[in-house]
This record gives C-alpha cells, structure tokens and sequence, in this order.
C-alpha cells in the first residue's frame, strides 16, 4: 500500500474514534439516581409554658416579731408636743450659732434631707476635730431604748444637750452659754414665750432641748415594708419577700426585731467571733462595768441603705458587707454574697419617704445686739 492510501486508511479509522468521542465529552451525562428521601417527621405539639414562680409565702405568724407599722410619732407625756414648740424645735436644730464657733448645728451632722446622717466615717466638729463614733441616724430615733451608741441619755430630749457642750463636737463651754446666746436674741424669746406660755423665764436650756426633742418626735418614716405588715401583701415584690424569708432563716431577728427592727436593747458585738476593732469598750466606757464590754445598743435598720457607712466604727461602706460581717461576728454564719445580696434587697423595703416639708430649712431670727460673736477658739 502506497504511502498516501495508508494515511488516508489511518484517518478513516481515527475518525470515529474521534467523533466518539466528541459525543461523550459533548452530550450531558444522565445523572445517578436519588436515594428517596425519609418521610418527615411529624410535628411534635409545643411545649407547655413553665409555670411562673410562686410568690414567697410567709407565715403571718413570723412577722408577729416585728409587732405593728411605725406610728405617725412618738409623742411623751413628759415632753408633750405643740405646734409652737416643734416649730421652734425646727429652728433650733439648723441653728449654728449654739456652736461655739458658730458653725455647727444638729443638721451638720444628722442632716435631715440626707436621712438623718452626713455619710462620714467620722463627723467632723469644733476646729475639724473627729468624733470618735460613726453619727447615728436621727430618723425614728425617738422610738428607741436610749440615745447614743451607749445609751448615756435616756431620751431624744437629753440627747439634744449633749453635742451642745461636748468640746470635739459643737463645744459650747457650757449650757448657760447657750441660754446667754438665746435670750439675747428677740425672735427667739419671743417663740419661747408661746411654746412654753406657763413658765416665768421659758428661755432656758432645758426648754431648748425640749423644743428640739418634741420636733425630733415627728421624724418618722413609714416604708413600704408598713403597708406589708398592715396587711398589704404585695406592697414587698417577690425579690424582697425572698430577702425577708433569707432574713428571718439566717436569725437576723434575734437583734433586730420590734417596729424599727432595733433600737431597742443592747447587745455585744461580736457575740461568736471577736470584733476587729477592741479599741471601743461600748457601755463599758459608761458604767464602769466589765460586764458591759463591747456592748452597744443595737442600731434600727430604718432607712439603712441610706446610712452608710455602718456600724459604731464606721467599719463598713457596703451594705452587704455589713450584712456578711453581722453574720459571722454574731451568728457565726458565712453567708454568701447571693444570701446577703437578698437580705439587702429585703432591707431597701425600710427606706420611708423623708417628710419634706416637714424638715423644711426655717428662717432663723436674726441675732440681737448682745449676741455673742463666732469663736474659732
């Protein structure tokens, strides 16, 4: 075979191969068949919606420890009020020039717009000087066993006098300084006159402190946790019902009991475990009596989210650590940030509505000729 007929007979069985080819490549394959596919499922019913959580339930008969809602005042019969002797009561409590210095009054460090405390660890007195114990609260003081961290007075009224004269603290020389500044100003003699109309001579120290414990008298703050106690059942939300519950299982109760929830006996502090600060001997400083060592009368907790910080030293800034520190010194408990968190959030349903007008800053009478001056001194 000639060379071209062997190219030609080449090409010719090439080509089918090639258009073969062609065909495969070019045409779409058939693609493979699908497994079927599982029947779906049947729709399962929707859940039922979780019940909401039950409310706290506490027995009545466990709030019979706390007995009935605050009053509207603690009024005594020794001491009893007129609107004439709480109005100047009212002036004599804002009233600075019953400091030596003329820079100090009851409001200085029992601020009544601030719940009845100034917030420092120490107030600060006569020349900047530092008291040596943490200024309780005014507020629903009158209701108390006593007054002052020992009970070294018996009364709002005995209490009143006590800053007056005490040299850290307003450092009046003496009560007759005090008569001296009063008497020699017009305004002052004439409200005297009218809150105490039966006595010859009405301006005197004893009729000052009467005047500023019958005004005293009325610095009540009713809460929402009154409303609760009165019957109200949901005037408390759950979360703090939760924290009343955690409150009464932990024994908070044991100390802080009654209407203010203290403030009404004397307890040692750190009755399990030994109080950090030994400095302060509590009544024991008073009476003379071993026995009396570290005792203090037990604070209310009225209001005590707004009267930090906490206790006699001051020693605390944090309500809950408060709360911890109670637990371990006096219970030996070691409550956990959770517990004392809810105990907290119960003791937010003490804070009462400050009597705004109440507590309005009066105007003062204007010193007479004979006052005396400022005295840095």
């Amino acid at each position: 075979m000639s060379a071209h007929n062997r190219s030609v007979s080449r090409s010719l069985f090439l080509a089918p191969l090639a258009i073969g080819t062609l065909a495969l490549s070019g045409c779409p394959q058939q693609e493979a068949a699908k497994p079927a596919e599982a029947p779906a499922a049947p729709a399962q019913p929707a859940a039922a919606p979780a019940d909401p959580p039950k409310s706290p339930t506490i027995d009545p008969a466990r709030l019979a420890v706390f007995g009935k809602p605050l009053p509207a005042s603690y009024d005594s019969t020794d001491n009893p009020p007129t609107d004439e002797k709480t109005a100047l009561g009212r002036q004599l409590y804002y009233d600075k020039r019953l400091s030596k210095n003329q820079d100090l009054s009851c409001n200085s460090c029992h601020d009544l717009a601030k719940y009845g405390v100034d917030g420092a660890k120490f107030s600060s007195g006569h020349k900047k000087q530092l008291g040596g114990r943490n200024a309780p609260t005014v507020y629903n003081a009158a209701g108390h066993v006593a007054q002052f961290w020992d009970g070294r007075a018996k009364d709002v009224e005995e209490q009143a006098g006590g800053p007056m004269i005490n040299p850290v603290e307003m450092a009046l020389p003496d009560h007759k300084r005090a008569e001296t500044v009063l008497q020699s100003i017009p305004g002052y003699v004439e409200a005297f006159k009218k809150a105490f109309p039966g006595d010859k001579q009405p301006v005197t120290i004893k009729n000052a402190t009467a005047a500023i414990g019958a005004f005293e008298r009325r610095l009540l703050t009713p809460s929402r946790f009154d409303k609760f106690l009165g019957g109200e059942v949901n005037a408390l939300n759950d979360v703090e019902k939760a924290g009343l519950l955690k409150f009464l299982d932990v024994g908070c109760v044991a100390c802080h009991s009654g209407t203010l929830l203290g403030g009404t006996a004397y307890q040692k502090l750190g009755a399990v475990k030994p109080w950090p600060n030994q400095a302060d001997l509590g009544r024991a400083a008073l009476t003379k009596n071993d026995a009396d060592k570290f005792l203090f009368k037990v604070p209310s907790l009225r209001n005590v989210e707004k009267t930090a910080p906490y206790f006699h030293d001051g020693s605390a800034d944090k309500l809950s650590d408060a709360i911890k520190k109670m637990a371990a010194h006096q219970l030996g408990r070691d409550l956990s940030d959770a517990d004392a968190q809810s105990i907290a959030e119960f003791l937010g349903s003490l804070t009462g509505d400050i009597p705004k007008e109440y507590i309005a800053e009066p105007q003062l009478p204007p010193s007479g000729k004979t006052t005396p001056k400022p005295d840095p001194a």
